[in-house]
C-alpha cells in the first residue's frame, strides 16, 4: 500500500461533472484528488476483502445480541417508541440494499481494524463506484481496481424489484454542498437501470395524510416505498415521529434502508462488538468509559468527525467542532494511522452491498476525517 504522484487530466473538472460529480472542490482546493493515488497488492486487496465480510459476520451477532437485551439496546439513546418497531424489522427482514461502509485503519501490514460502520446514510458513492473506476481505465488501463460497486448496486435493484412497489421515492435534506443530493441521483440511477421508476423528494416535502394514516409527496401521492439519505436517529426526533412509528406499525410505507440500521450507524455497537468479541484482530477496544491509554472520544450520533476528540497521555491532542458535544459518548482505542505525507492519514471506505463487500475508496485528511476530507482513487498492481 503505497502513495504515488501523478499529473491530474487536464480536465479533469469537466470529466468528473459529467459522471455527476459537481461537488469536486472544496475550500479552494480539490475534494476529488487525482494528483495522487494509492496502490495496493492483490494480497492487501484479499486481506481488506476478508476483514469486510468478518466484520459484517460480528454486526449480525451483535445486532442478535442486543435486541435481545434491553439493557443494551438502552445504551444507544434510541427513543424508546421505536425498541419494538427496531426488533420488528430485524426479525422481518424487509426488502433493502443493506448497504453501508466500514471505515477502517490499515497500514497495508497489519489486519485492518473498524474504526465505525456508515450504514444508514454512507455518501462517497459515486466517487467510489463510478469516478475512480473511470480514472483508472483512463489513466492506468493496465492495473485493476477491487470496485464491483455499480454492478453490485444495479443486481441488488434487480432482486429487489418484485417486492417493491411500482414507484420508490428517494429523498434527501436539502442541504448546501450538495453531497446528498449526488448520492441520492446516482442510487435513483442504479435503480432505474433495474426497471425502477424513482421519484425525487426532499425531506422536507414529505407530508401526513391524516385520514388515510400515511405518508405523502409534494403532490399528495401515497409514498409505498421511499429510499432515504436522511438519518433515522433524526426522523424519530422529528415533529412527525408519532406518524413515523404509525407508518412503521402498520407498514404504509416501506423505508430502505430499514429502522433497525439505528443500531449498527450508531457508536454505541462499538463498545459491545469489543465485549462480544474481545482481542478480536479486525477490533479495536472499545467502552462507554474514559480508558487510562490513549483514545478517540466519538459522540454516539456524530457525523463526519464532528466533535470527534484524540486523547494522549491524558491531553486532547486534537479535535473537532460540531453540534454534538452534549450527546452520550463512546472511547475507542488510538490507531496510529499512516502517514504517507505530512499531515496526511489516510481511511478506507469498504463497502458492503447486500452484505457482501463489494469496493473500497480512500480519504485523506487530518487526524480526524471530517467533511473536507480529500477522495483519492487507488490501483491493484499487477
Amino acid at each position: 500500500m503505497i502513495r504515488l504522484a501523478q499529473p491530474p487530466r487536464a480536465d479533469w473538472q469537466r470529466i468528473v461533472e459529467g459522471q455527476g460529480l459537481i461537488w469536486h472542490t472544496a475550500d479552494g482546493r480539490p475534494y476529488w484528488d487525482e494528483s495522487v493515488h494509492y496502490r495496493f497488492t492483490a494480497a492487501q486487496i484479499d486481506t481488506i476483502e476478508a476483514a469486510t465480510a468478518e466484520l459484517y459476520r460480528l454486526f449480525l451477532a451483535a445486532g442478535d445480541a442486543i435486541l435481545a437485551d434491553p439493557a443494551l439496546l438502552a445504551r444507544f439513546d434510541i427513543p424508546a417508541a421505536f425498541h419494538q418497531p427496531i426488533r420488528d424489522a430485524w426479525a422481518a427482514e424487509p426488502p433493502a440494499l443493506n448497504i453501508g461502509r466500514f471505515d477502517l485503519g490499515y497500514d497495508g501490514a497489519g489486519p485492518p481494524k473498524l474504526f465505525e460502520f456508515n450504514c444508514d446514510t454512507p455518501t462517497s458513492l459515486l466517487e467510489a463506484a463510478v469516478v475512480q473506476w473511470d480514472w483508472k481505465q483512463a489513466v492506468f488501463p493496465a492495473l485493476g481496481q477491487y470496485n464491483g460497486l455499480h454492478e453490485a448496486l444495479v443486481a441488488k435493484w434487480r432482486d429487489l424489484a418484485d417486492y417493491l412497489p411500482p414507484r420508490v421515492h428517494f429523498a434527501h435534506a436539502d442541504e448546501d454542498s450538495g453531497e446528498d443530493a449526488l448520492t441520492v441521483a446516482y442510487l435513483r440511477d442504479t435503480a432505474a437501470a433495474a426497471g425502477i421508476e424513482t421519484v425525487p423528494l426532499l425531506v422536507d416535502d414529505i407530508g401526513w395524510d391524516h385520514d388515510a394514516h400515511r405518508f405523502v409527496d409534494a403532490d399528495d401521492a401515497p409514498i409505498a416505498a421511499l429510499y432515504k439519505l436522511y438519518p433515522w436517529e433524526w426522523l424519530t426526533r422529528e415533529a412527525f415521529a408519532p406518524q413515523l412509528a404509525d407508518s412503521l406499525a402498520t407498514g404504509s410505507t416501506l423505508w430502505i434502508e430499514p429502522v433497525w440500521k439505528m443500531i449498527w450507524s450508531n457508536k454505541a455497537i462499538l463498545p459491545i462488538l469489543w465485549q462480544l468479541n474481545p482481542g478480536h484482530p479486525n477490533l479495536l477496544p472499545a467502552s462507554f468509559d474514559i480508558p487510562d491509554g490513549d483514545a478517540v472520544a466519538k459522540p454516539l450520533l456524530a457525523r463526519e468527525g464532528a466533535n470527534v476528540s484524540i486523547r494522549r497521555g491524558g491531553r486532547v491532542v486534537a479535535e473537532a467542532a460540531g453540534a454534538y458535544a452534549d450527546q452520550s459518548y463512546v472511547y475507542q482505542a488510538l490507531y496510529p494511522l499512516p502517514e504517507p505525507a505530512p499531515g496526511c492519514f489516510p481511511v478506507i471506505g469498504s463497502w458492503i452491498v447486500d452484505g457482501a463487500p463489494a469496493g473500497l475508496g480512500i480519504r485523506e485528511d487530518g487526524l480526524i476525517t471530517g467533511n473536507t476530507a480529500r477522495f483519492v482513487p487507488h490501483v491493484i498492481e499487477g
